[in-house]
């Protein structure tokens, strides 16, 4: 198993959070979160939850994995570079590639918790025996999950609803944030 790199490659989508007015929470400590996944394509669920996400957090980390059971249709570095375009300018955004146990990047950059959608209650099985399996693998600081519930217009998007559809010829335009919707149907097209 690749181990995370001690200086993960990122791509800031912002500047210091403290910029917009932000500080550490009362007890002086920064609240930071990592929203893990493998985002193939990104789509506009994915960047509505990154929004809400760095509302709650001094700095959110998305975490772009490295996926060994999926044929990816971008590689991590255009993955990267998608999200941060998708998510303009947000302060207290950072991107990064990984490869390995997410509770591995979790105690590298001491992360408060992991942050997950749901929109089914499919999602809500695989997602808490996932958080779970964090917690016990993550030692003497438990990696926490919060969930958290898309927005009603996204609650039926998925990347590889976005694929299937392409690859049949169909418009995904309305799934894909527009500052990449071109880029993304050029990719998947046949």
């Amino acid at each position: 198993m690749a181990k995370t790199p001690s200086t993960p490659k990122s791509a800031s989508a912002g500047r210091d959070s403290k910029a917009k007015g932000r500080d550490s929470n009362a007890r002086g400590v920064l609240r930071r979160a990592i929203y893990p996944g493998t985002f193939d394509p990104p789509h506009k669920g994915h960047v509505d939850l990154i929004r809400r996400g760095c509302s709650l957090v001094d700095e959110l980390v998305v975490a772009v994995a490295v996926n060994r059971e999926k044929d990816p249709a971008f590689t991590v570095e255009e993955r990267v570079d998608l999200l941060v375009k998708a998510s303009g300018n947000l302060g207290n955004l950072r991107v990064v590639p990984f490869d390995g146990l997410v509770v591995e990047l979790y105690q590298e950059v001491s992360a408060s918790f992991l942050l997950r959608g749901i929109r089914t209650f499919a999602d809500f099985e695989a997602e808490y025996t996932m958080a779970l399996t964090n917690r016990s693998l993550s030692g003497a600081v438990p990696a926490e999950t919060v969930f958290v519930l898309p927005s009603l217009e996204y609650s039926h998007f998925s990347s590889r609803h976005v694929k299937e559809i392409a690859l049949f010829g169909g418009d995904v335009r309305s799934f894909l944030p527009e500052e990449i919707a071109d880029e993304v149907i050029e990719r998947l097209a046949i």
